[in-house]
């Protein structure tokens, strides 16, 4: 798998370069308004697909949503609190999302951990599409952000989430009772986690110093 990065132009002061990753056969790049019409399309084309797994939602088949919703997400990324990508084919036409990957709830202090999301459009399935992006972001967040954790979770009958996670190396870490209100219920959910096998522990004997006189 190619995970060249490539930068994005230089993000505000103490926020990372936007991320742009090249797999072998996918282009994932940070969510933007300019990706507004997509994502509606996008959601248009999975509202049966998505149904199931997802909680409810706004206006999601908007393209107007999407263009505040994602003008919103941009400040989050700057100040370090969210991550939301996109995976777009490398070749053929690019007027069709492949998947999506969230990173949101980054905490920093002891915790240093964040939430995982994603999915991935009901055509591209079965093809390790959503195996290919996710493998390329999360190396990407361990080592751009350097967090020590990420969880994600699923609905026990999820077979295909609870496959994929497992690859990706995630461990199953338990069981959480009525997690989520979806489909008109509230959800068991499965919750796994994978830690970051290069994480320094150093941040923090930097971060208890005491400052110079």
């Amino acid at each position: 798998m190619d995970t060249t990065k490539q930068s994005a132009g230089a993000g505000s002061a103490g926020a990372p370069p936007a991320p742009q990753l090249l797999t072998e056969r996918l282009f994932v790049e940070l969510a933007t308004p300019a990706h507004a019409a997509l994502h509606a399309a996008h959601f248009a084309a999975n509202r049966e697909h998505f149904r199931r797994w997802d909680p409810p939602r706004g206006a999601v088949e908007s393209e107007r949503y999407w263009s505040r919703a994602l003008a919103g997400a941009l400040p989050e990324f700057e100040a370090g609190q969210s991550v939301r990508l996109v995976a777009l084919p490398r070749e053929g036409p690019a007027d069709r999302l492949v998947a999506r990957v969230n990173f949101t709830l980054i905490a920093r202090g002891p915790f240093q951990s964040c939430m995982l999301g994603f999915a991935v459009d009901r055509d591209f399935e079965g093809r390790g599409l959503m195996f290919e992006a996710l493998a390329a972001s999360i190396d990407w967040l361990f080592d751009t952000l350097k967090l020590h954790r990420v969880q994600a979770s699923h609905r026990p009958e999820n077979e295909r989430s609870r496959r994929l996670l497992a690859r990706l190396g995630f461990a199953v870490e338990g069981l959480a009772r009525q997690y989520l209100f979806i489909d008109g219920a509230w959800r068991d959910h499965v919750i796994n986690a994978r830690l970051n096998p290069r994480f320094d522990d150093s941040v923090f004997a930097a971060s208890a110093a005491p400052a110079p006189d």
